[in-house]
């Protein structure tokens, strides 16, 4: 097998031109937020749905729905609550009595950026269908099937748990999203900029469409041939086994810690974001930094503590980051 073929800095800074005009065009409506945006980019480039929590008021939905507007696709913005119907998401059957027969009227959900604002508040029945687009792609309406379009990419945003009428997502549903990214508050600076931006009765928050679909897909494939070096995926795989066994890793104080560890789904997308995080630096191959700036995003909600890890004061991006201090760098 020929070695695969390393992307030139000429070629990713090309496939990569766009970016900054993007951050550009979000910046002009969102203040700091770095972090934020940096992981819905990374999102946006491996096709990976991305889950933020942060209590309200932190701009997650305006950010979400600022970075789908400037792109030139179909954008779609659900209220998740407790009465929310499948059919309200996907579409129903409707009879139509001139004919008589059943026509298929679809729903919001077909879009290329979907944002479930408030995820976390709607009933099981609405997850379980929630859960076959992001996982298929595709959904099922009287017995249809129908393909939804691409991109496609579920960005949800969840009040943290500790918020009333709030409720868990399953974990076959969290294993879905490639990140989940805690959004925090402005620093004093940037809320001051908050402030001047914001307060007044129209506060300007039009964004106009600079990148289109051709240009996200080119960049993917530019990301497809970012190299990734054979003990950088044996370091993935690693942090992924120690998750699961810390033992086995020299991490006897996280045994008996954690319920349960992260997913072959954790180790494909850490490969995947080190090397969208790789190309957004400009730089045609992964270093192990790009591995660790990834990783608390993408195994936080992938690592379940145990009661009494939980009982210490021990949450999941504790755990992920005594794997990240153990486990060699090669």
């Amino acid at each position: 097998m020929s070695a695969p073929t390393v992307p030139a800095q000429e070629e990713v800074q090309r496939a990569s031109a766009w970016i900054q005009e993007l951050r550009n065009s979000v910046n002009q409506v969102i203040v700091g937020q770095e972090n934020l945006l940096q992981g819905l980019l990374i999102g946006l480039l491996t096709d990976g749905h991305v889950l933020l929590e942060g209590v309200p008021g932190l701009a997650k939905t305006l950010a979400v729905s600022s970075l789908a507007r400037a792109v030139h696709g179909s954008f779609t913005r659900l209220q998740f609550t407790p009465d929310l119907l499948p059919s309200d998401l996907v579409g129903t059957e409707v009879y139509n009595s001139r004919e008589a027969n059943f026509t298929v009227r679809k729903g919001p959900i077909f879009a290329n950026f979907v944002l479930a604002d408030e995820v976390n508040r709607a009933p099981a029945k609405v997850q379980s269908a929630l859960l076959e687009s992001m996982q298929e792609h595709q959904v099922s309406i009287g017995g249809q099937t129908f393909p939804l379009p691409k991109p496609f990419l579920v960005l949800a945003t969840q009040n943290p748990l500790e918020q009333e009428g709030t409720y868990p997502l399953p974990e076959a549903q969290l294993d879905r999203f490639a990140l989940k990214i805690i959004v925090k508050h402005p620093k004093r600076a940037e809320e001051l900029e908050i402030l001047d931006r914001m307060a007044s009765t129209r506060p300007k928050l039009e964004i106009q469409p600079v990148v289109t679909l051709d240009q996200v897909f080119q960049a993917r494939e530019v990301i497809d041939q970012v190299a990734l070096d054979a003990r950088l995926r044996e370091y993935i795989v690693d942090l992924v086994m120690a998750t699961r066994d810390p033992k086995a890793y020299k991490l006897p104080e996280l045994v008996g810690r954690i319920q349960y560890g992260g997913s072959p789904r954790a180790t494909i997308w850490l490969a995947l974001t080190s090397r969208a995080h790789a190309f957004l630096a400009g730089r045609g191959y992964v270093t192990p930094a790009d591995i660790k700036a990834v990783a608390p995003d993408v195994l936080r909600h992938r690592v379940t503590p145990t009661y009494e890890a939980e009982a210490e004061g021990l949450s999941s991006d504790a755990l992920v980051q005594r794997v990240l201090e153990t486990v060699p760098v090669p």
